[in-house]
């Protein structure tokens, strides 16, 4: 899973990107309020963690701009104002949630594992599909209990579709997951992927079927 966090302040936000990574999440690191408008804009990710006081802008302007998309997606937001009328604003805005800094590490990692139990109906660090499992917070795949190992980026296309298991998953949606973890990928990276990924599955009787036009879907 992916977050975005919008933090101005590079000691905290380096500091809250290496406990996030620690909770087995990715991370991007936003400074800036165009930064975060430009990211949530080109990339898709599961939740954003967005703080107020920003150089450039309000925060709220950040959040204003997502829900005007239409935009479900979960925001925490976390900040030093702790003002009731600021509070306010931005559940009013759009916010899933307000958390006032300075704040305890442990309940920021269960309010944002509540957030995404809610939007993803459920949210489990260890997934299971058929003779596979896979453990997201080590990034550690098993088939019947036997250790089995991908490369980083084919890691990454499985990751993207056993988080939509039974949903058709677009090229879109995986490449810019993978555009998070990595460089910046070739045209015809994502089928490449893909196509190694099918082969190496296929023995455990797990199939990538391609949706055309659409995405792929994972099956058993």
């Amino acid at each position: 899973m992916i977050i975005l966090l919008v933090e101005d302040d590079t000691v905290l936000g380096n500091g809250l990107s290496r406990s996030l990574a620690d909770w087995g999440f990715n991370v991007t690191l936003a400074v800036t309020g165009a930064y975060a408008i430009s990211a949530l804009s080109t990339c898709s990710y599961d939740m954003v963690i967005l703080d107020l006081g920003l150089p450039d802008m309000d925060g709220r302007e950040v959040l204003r701009q997502l829900r005007a998309r239409k935009s479900a997606m979960p925001v925490l937001i976390l900040t030093a104002r702790d003002g009731l009328n600021d509070r306010i604003s931005g559940l009013e805005l759009g916010a899933d949630d307000y958390m006032i800094k300075p704040f305890e590490c442990a309940e920021l990692e269960a309010r944002i594992k509540a957030l995404l139990r809610r939007s993803h109906g459920g949210f489990n660090h260890d997934i299971s599909f058929g003779r596979l499992m896979i453990d997201i917070r080590h990034q550690q795949i098993t088939v019947d209990g036997m250790p089995f190992l991908l490369p980083p980026r084919e890691y990454g296309v499985l990751e993207a579709l056993l988080l939509q298991a039974g949903k058709v998953v677009s090229k879109d949606s995986i490449a810019q997951r993978l555009a998070v973890r990595s460089d910046e990928l070739a045209d015809n990276a994502i089928e490449v992927y893909v196509h190694r990924l099918r082969k190496r599955l296929e023995p455990f009787g797990i199939n990538i079927r391609t949706a055309r036009g659409l995405g792929y879907l994972l099956q058993e």
